[in-house]
């Protein structure tokens, strides 16, 4: 049984098989949200962290959104494991022993951005020459600005119904910010698919974007001041990039993308449309995504997610994703022989 499957499109497999799977192939690497997703491909992305990236000296720009952005805001500090292990044993850590106010998820929440940071996270981050971190937060427009949980539902509503007619109406209901270092090279700079606005990451602002990026309407507080957005109603980044989807083939080299399923959902509401899926702009990437037979070998039969926090209680919850933490080792032993000349078929993407 293979647990890893290789996902190219076609410009991307077309280079591959020219001058093999090489790490300066890529410039760019992308992290979805998903909430506790991450967990079934933690190894994988240690392994592309501390190994395959180890020797980089060109940029590497990075894209993530929610808990994407957790994992590489750790890919972009100096001893990238111990970040890692870090976000692992905070998130795993979180406990609710009632169901909890949005303040208390939101508390709890600070406390895992506080510890994926550490004391030099933040300085790490900002000076790192060669991971150049982009971070995606949401600013909520019109009933999505308003902190009662009627409007705010109402208001979720509504961006879930002109969703179903059209992805760009997202920019009606919320405002993408794409945090960066104000790298004027960077690929994801002044991107149009849906209304967007570059901001500097700095180290006043930097935790609070973290928080931000995670803040899932509803479920956590929004954060009410960013320095360099201001004040507004700042959300989870997943809203509009759940999984990603703009054109990126003006720009020279692959994008890595380490991911937890072979669909792509553009953006959160689309989760549930069928019909709505990212193909087009995925021509010159490379997925990394664990098969079936791997999902279904793992605890409960599936990759972690949100609903094992109304499903399981705390200590068997916080089991099950060590569990899947630990078996997502696999992925990165399977990559790792791929690099060495044991090649798995690249399959096409879409198949």
């Amino acid at each position: 049984m293979n647990a890893l499957r290789l996902l190219a499109g076609k410009t991307a497999l077309k280079r591959i098989r020219e001058e093999g799977l090489k790490p300066e192939l890529f410039s760019r690497l992308l992290a979805a949200s998903g909430g506790p997703k991450w967990l079934g491909i933690a190894g994988l992305d240690k392994y592309l962290f501390s190994e395959f990236f180890k020797d980089r000296k060109t940029p590497l720009y990075t894209l993530g959104a929610s808990s994407g952005a957790w994992r590489l805001a750790c890919l972009a500090q100096q001893d990238v494991l111990a970040a890692y292990g870090r976000l692992e044993d905070f998130y795993i850590g979180q406990r609710y022993d009632t169901k909890p106010s949005r303040e208390e998820v939101s508390r709890q929440v600070t406390d895992i951005v506080a510890g994926i940071l550490g004391e030099t996270g933040a300085a790490e981050i900002l000076a790192n020459p060669v991971f150049r971190s982009h971070f995606v937060v949401c600013r909520g427009r019109h009933l999505n600005r308003v902190n009662g949980k009627l409007p705010l539902a109402l208001g979720l509503s509504v961006t879930a119904a002109t969703n179903l007619v059209s992805r760009r109406s997202l920019g009606w209901h919320f405002e993408r910010l794409v945090f960066s270092q104000a790298d004027n090279d960077s690929h994801f700079r002044l991107l149009n698919d849906l209304p967007s606005r570059d901001c500097k990451l700095s180290l006043s602002n930097l935790a609070d974007v973290l928080q931000a990026t995670g803040s899932i309407p509803m479920v956590l507080a929004p954060v009410g001041h960013i320095e360099g957005a201001g004040e507004g109603h700042f959300y989870d980044g997943g809203i509009t990039d759940y999984h990603f989807d703009f054109p990126l083939e003006q720009h020279q080299g692959l994008t890595l993308y380490p991911h937890f399923f072979p669909t792509i959902k553009p953006g959160w509401f689309d989760k549930s449309l069928p019909w709505r899926r990212a193909v087009a702009n995925y021509d010159n990437a490379l997925l990394l995504v664990p098969s079936a037979e791997f999902v279904a070998s793992l605890p409960n039969g599936k990759i972690p997610d949100r609903d094992d926090f109304k499903t399981l209680d705390t200590q068997s919850r916080q089991r099950s994703w060590r569990q899947a933490a630990l078996a997502s080792e696999r992925l990165a032993e399977e990559f790792s022989r791929v690099l060495e000349g044991d090649i798995s078929p690249i399959e096409s993407f879409p198949g």
